[in-house]
């Protein structure tokens, strides 16, 4: 049984930065995906990409940030997979978008289709699919310009987030009940918060597993 893990930097494991421009990641047993795999005894692929978007070519960085350029491949490279994991959203609180939390919820409706859309599950079927609202971030640190508005448009996401998923009939989680991030950057999650995250998705993937 192998769980796709469909995320950002915070996927990734990337550590709260005290410049711009820094790579450090938290050690691989650290991150939140690899927490979550040892809890559930479970095979878990991590596909976490620093500034990956939902939908979105980005302007600065590249349209290779864009995370429904990079699902269609990820998915076959690596089925078959029982469950997928989205966890996307903090980057289209950047400024430079300017989207609101439904926008950003409904982006990540759009990748959740892709996988339903695939035959990427075990059998040639479809996964199954658990959209999570990423962890709130603050506007502090060395990314709160970039960042700007970010606050708010962060904590829209959840809402937003759990009436998509229910529409399209996947599970949900809110990251943001059980970790925070850290304030040095507002973006990222020390390895405490990591910790924290990988075993309240355990315990919340579990249920889907059971069909709860």
């Amino acid at each position: 049984m192998t769980i796709l893990v469909f995320g950002d930097s915070n996927s990734h494991g990337t550590m709260p930065l005290a410049k711009l421009g820094g790579v450090d990641r938290h050690p691989k047993s650290a991150r939140w995906p690899d927490v979550m795999a040892q809890a559930l005894e479970l095979e878990v692929v991590s596909e976490g990409h620093p500034g990956r978007t939902t939908v979105h070519d980005d302007p600065i960085d590249g349209a290779f940030k864009n995370g429904m350029r990079a699902l269609p491949a990820i998915l076959e490279s690596h089925r078959p997979l029982e469950l997928v994991i989205i966890m996307l959203g903090t980057n289209d609180c950047k400024a430079r978008f300017g989207l609101r939390g439904w926008d950003i919820a409904a982006g990540v409706g759009k990748l959740a289709q892709v996988v339903q859309a695939s035959n990427a599950g075990p059998g040639g079927d479809a996964p199954r699919v658990m959209l999570v609202a990423p962890v709130p971030v603050e506007e502090s640190g060395v990314l709160a310009e970039m960042f700007q508005g970010g606050r708010a448009r962060s904590r829209a996401i959840a809402p937003a987030l759990r009436d998509e998923a229910a529409r399209l009939g996947c599970a949900f989680f809110d990251a943001g009940r059980v970790a925070h991030v850290d304030i040095m950057d507002g973006v990222h999650m020390d390895a405490a918060a990591q910790a924290t995250l990988g075993l309240a998705m355990a315990d919340a993937v579990a249920l889907v597993m059971k069909g709860e």
